[in-house]
């Protein structure tokens, strides 16, 4: 019955909990890696952004023409 500990399906639930936290784990790890890269992305593109704006200082002139 129920109220009997089958060593075996005890066993069985222990994989399957484990299985599901393993699982668990790795989508977080993957999630925890994409908000790396999206920072980091971010970081890139605010450093171009800003380099870029050294580089064309034509962009203000271009919008002061056109006003």
């Amino acid at each position: 019955t129920m109220a009997e500990t089958d060593p075996k399906s005890v066993q069985d639930l222990t994989n399957v909990v484990q299985t599901l936290l393993q699982q668990m784990q790795d989508k977080f790890q993957t999630i925890t890696r994409i908000d790396d890269l999206e920072k980091n992305i971010a970081d890139l593109m605010t450093q171009a952004g800003v380099e870029e704006a050294e580089a064309t200082p034509e962009k203000p002139k271009e919008s002061q023409g056109s006003s």
